[in-house]
């Protein structure tokens, strides 16, 4: 199992579980957590989902070594949601989603902030979007929803640069409501998402569509943006020196490709 359910109270906990990969998305990993999503969208007995990880991460994003194979194996197989299935269920889930980041968040493990109605952060915790460091491009519309969030510089800064946010640094910017002691974190996001979960569902969903559906045809267009850049510039020579390097155990060296790149 590379995901856990656990339902109590009306609220649905989605633990990401490859604590081995630093629950890195394989595509396992995003299959189950899009079907999870989508089963709890349509559960009357569910009225919030609180997603958080296993182990000292939260997600490390995509898993590098799958997604250098299938930059590089056309015959690799994929799965029935993958990545844009995952974000696919995140733009259309219509109950809260409150996101506990209990440790490491890299790139999906990020931006999945931007569809978080509420997200707790533990102080330990920190993350990075490191398009920039892969050769590729932003993703699950972070390119609209951060400037929303965060305000254009520090999304621009996040987004261009794959620097290191710590907890602090996210609450500052407006990218978590509240930073936790590591200890303290699941039991406040519980009590949070419980909260949240007393209301009639009815309610919740009116409200959270009402929040979203200004924005929606927004989210898309970044969405489908986004996907465009990152095909194009998957597999090309700065995606293929950044998934070599990490593969090899080494820092990429984009100094030596072609110009343009």
């Amino acid at each position: 199992m590379t995901l856990q359910v656990c339902d109590e109270n009306r609220v649905r906990t989605l633990t990401l579980d490859r604590p081995e990969a630093l629950n890195a998305f394989n595509e396992e990993l995003y299959d189950a957590t899009a079907d999870a999503l989508l089963a709890a969208a349509v559960d009357p007995e569910v009225a919030v989902v609180l997603l958080t990880g296993a182990g000292r991460a939260f997600s490390a994003g995509t898993d590098l070594l799958e997604m250098h194979r299938l930059a590089t194996d056309p015959g690799f197989p994929r799965g029935k949601h993958g990545f844009v299935g995952l974000v696919d269920a995140l733009v259309d889930f219509p109950k809260p989603l409150v996101v506990a980041v209990n440790g490491l968040g890299l790139g999906i493990g990020a931006t999945i902030l931007g569809f978080a109605d509420l997200g707790l952060m533990s102080a330990e915790a920190r993350l990075k979007c490191p398009f920039t460091s892969l050769g590729v491009a932003p993703e699950a519309a972070s390119s609209y929803l951060f400037p929303a969030l965060v305000g254009r510089q520090n999304a621009a800064w996040a987004l261009l640069s794959s620097a290191w946010i710590s907890a602090s640094e996210a609450r500052e910017m407006g990218l978590v409501k509240e930073v936790c002691a590591p200890e303290d974190l699941m039991g406040t996001a519980r009590r949070h998402a419980e909260v949240l979960a007393a209301k009639p569902i009815s309610s919740l969903v009116a409200v959270k569509r009402a929040l979203v559906e200004p924005h929606r045809a927004a989210i898309r267009a970044a969405r489908d943006r986004e996907n465009a850049a990152f095909a194009e510039l998957m597999g090309g020579p700065a995606n293929i020196e950044a998934l070599t390097a990490f593969a090899e155990g080494r820092e990429p060296d984009f100094t030596r490709l072609p110009p343009g790149w």
